[in-house]
């Protein structure tokens, strides 16, 4: 029961009805046309008679009719076909009343469930970070409300099964329908930097309180973003050139690690280190250097959790220990550049453009 009184059943319904419908009067037409063409009528003029009859215009016959086949070819157009337009007729307005209805009564209901929200996420802009952004929020629970000025990734949003609200983040009046008087957090992850820092601004003026999550393309525009309140600035082009630079360091990483080196990672990830594997090569400047020699020179960089070589596994060497060409070290990594420098480069610094290997 409760199906007949959803939107998509309500809409279609009249759809369905207009479509049927017009179908009917194709077949009333094209019969009926059919049909004085049968008593030697043209088709201009059977096409002609049959339209007069249908639309019940009235201009005239433009044949006589005088024999009883055509009486009741006629007769049953005029049935048929009057019905038929009737039945059209009253189909398009429903249709027509429906859609006007929806477009009235969409928006409210959709205000009427922000307006019931407290603690949660307001995300600014449906692109690829703000869909991923979203799913991840919803299958967490976390409520939240997307705001995007593109109707068809406001449609995307709202099939997808959140509540979204069409307009410029960067109003007022946008971030006050969205409830950020009561939001938890934003995340404005636009594309457009300029856009970023002045929804951050906005919504800083706003909520004093509100912890907000901005995204940045330009390196140079985190200061920019800080300086208009973000409390956290996340830079994908950096997080993705860093990551593929560890796959590049560290090869053995993806094949070497088991099941508790995975969820050590992802603990570790959580407060910002990394846990890495590398096979140390002959020519590694750390060949023959001892643990604790290793971990110096890296500054703090990283700590050698883990040691395996043919005589076996070595977990937590000791600082004395040396390290041998081939052997596979685990480190855990605060700075993976600096680690790679000692563990990975070769003896002596190698200049590429302003970086140092």
């Amino acid at each position: 029961m409760a199906q007949g009184f959803t939107q998509d059943y309500v809409l279609g319904s009249p759809v369905r009805n207009v479509v049927s419908i017009l179908l009917f009067m194709t077949v009333v037409i094209i019969g009926a046309t059919i049909a004085f063409m049968g008593a030697g009528w043209s088709f201009a003029d059977a096409i002609y008679m049959v339209l007069l009859t249908v639309y019940t215009v009235g201009y005239g016959e433009v044949r006589p009719i005088d024999t009883p086949y055509l009486h009741a070819v006629t007769i049953g157009t005029m049935v048929l076909g009057c019905t038929g337009m009737i039945l059209l007729t009253s189909a398009l307005v429903q249709l027509f009343t429906v859609v006007q209805l929806r477009q009235l009564l969409s928006p409210n209901r959709m205000h009427a469930k922000i307006d019931k929200l407290s603690s949660h996420v307001i995300v600014c802009g449906y692109g690829r970070i703000g869909m991923m952004l979203a799913k991840d929020l919803a299958t967490g629970g976390t409520p939240l409300v997307v705001l995007e000025r593109d109707a068809r990734r406001i449609d995307e949003a709202e099939a997808a099964g959140h509540l979204a609200l069409s307009g410029d983040a960067t109003e007022e009046q946008v971030l006050l329908s969205a409830g950020i008087d009561r939001a938890r957090a934003l995340a404005t992850v636009l594309p457009d930097d300029a856009a970023n820092v002045f929804i951050t601004l906005t919504a800083r003026n706003l909520a004093p309180a509100i912890e907000i999550i901005a995204r940045g393309e330009a390196p140079a525009t985190e200061s920019k973003l800080r300086h208009a309140g973000a409390n956290h600035v996340v830079l994908p082009t950096h997080i993705g050139a860093e990551r593929i630079a560890r796959m590049l360091l560290y090869p053995e990483s993806r094949a070497a690690r088991d099941a508790a080196a995975a969820q050590a990672e992802q603990a570790l990830d959580g407060i910002g280190l990394g846990l890495e594997t590398l096979v140390v090569g002959p020519r590694s400047a750390a060949v023959n250097c001892t643990v604790q020699e290793a971990e110096r020179r890296g500054g703090g960089a990283f700590l050698i959790a883990r040691l395996v070589r043919d005589a076996g596994i070595v977990d937590r060497p000791l600082p004395g220990e040396r390290i041998r060409t081939g052997d596979q070290l685990m480190i855990v990594a605060r700075d993976p550049a600096a680690a790679a420098r000692v563990l990975v480069a070769p003896s002596g610094a190698i200049r590429i453009g302003r970086n140092t290997f």
